[in-house]
């Protein structure tokens, strides 16, 4: 019968981390801990775990900016995206048979149309990317550079969110409720302003992620009684966002990340944890 072989290599590394030092008994008795578990020894490589992420970049400019862009382009095929992709297309399917009765109830209600309408403006792209240039702006006047980071990763958010939208709209060329263009589908002001959400939720954290969400949720669907979207434009557009945000934010992630990766004989759990520079 096949036995799974788990490497407890992730033991040795947090505690050494944790504590500073690393004795060579406690070493030696975690290693005779594994062999009577009926586990593979650890390497030298193995011992000194995964490498140390990289600290913040310094103040990035205008030449990184158009490097990285291509290198996000290049990440964007991934299984993630993938999963993502195919959920907004399901929530965007699902929504579909309410588009009519949707519209046609918020494009003909005065209030709707009265609470939303700032809405409109605020997901401009021109007013995003203000926003996003004023906080590169920020991190380099005051040399603070993971505020200029960050900067930096919503400005690459918008332009993949919008490479993402653009290709799409030409590609389905979905008629707008008012009937003036066909490039409905799927909604710009979703996609970027739901972009800008998420690099900020990988950076900053959930503590500002749920009112930067709810605010682009109230962006989106402020196109609908301006009968310039349909509902499943919107459903679909924020799925585009969260794409575009978190395929630029790749490395900001998670803090404490877990990955299973296969080693000779088994398999060894590594528990990084990220410190923030």
């Amino acid at each position: 019968m096949a036995v799974l072989r788990v490497c407890l290599s992730v033991t040795v590394v947090v505690a050494a981390s944790a504590a500073g030092v690393a004795s060579a008994q406690s070493l030696a008795d975690d290693i005779q801990t594994t062999a009577l578990l009926n586990l593979p020894a650890l390497s030298a490589a193995q011992i000194e775990g995964p490498a140390p992420v990289p600290p913040t970049p310094r103040h990035t400019g205008v030449k990184a900016l158009f490097k990285n862009l291509v290198s996000d382009v290049k990440h964007l095929p991934s299984k993630e995206n993938m999963y993502l992709a195919l959920g907004g297309g399901v929530l965007a399917l699902a929504v579909h048979p309410l588009d009519d009765n949707v519209q046609g109830y918020l494009s003909h209600a005065s209030t709707a149309r009265r609470v939303f309408r700032p809405g409109q403006e605020f997901g401009r792209m021109a007013t995003l990317l203000g926003a996003a240039s004023t906080v590169y702006a920020v991190g380099r006047v005051k040399d603070q550079p993971r505020v200029s980071h960050v900067g930096m990763d919503l400005l690459r958010a918008l332009a993949v969110s919008e490479g993402l939208t653009q290709v799409i709209k030409t590609s389905t060329r979905r008629e707008r409720p008012d009937g003036s263009t066909r490039n409905s589908f799927p909604s710009g002001h979703a996609a970027d302003t739901f972009a800008f959400a998420t690099a900020l939720e990988r950076h900053l954290g959930w503590h500002y992620a749920v009112p930067a969400y709810a605010f682009s949720s109230y962006v989106a669907f402020s196109r609908l009684p301006a009968n310039r979207h349909w509902f499943s434009d919107a459903m679909f557009g924020t799925a585009v966002g969260v794409i575009a945000g978190r395929t630029v934010t790749s490395f900001e992630a998670n803090k404490y990340p877990i990955q299973v990766r296969p080693v000779a004989g088994g398999a060894e759990i590594v528990f990084t944890r990220r410190s923030r520079s």
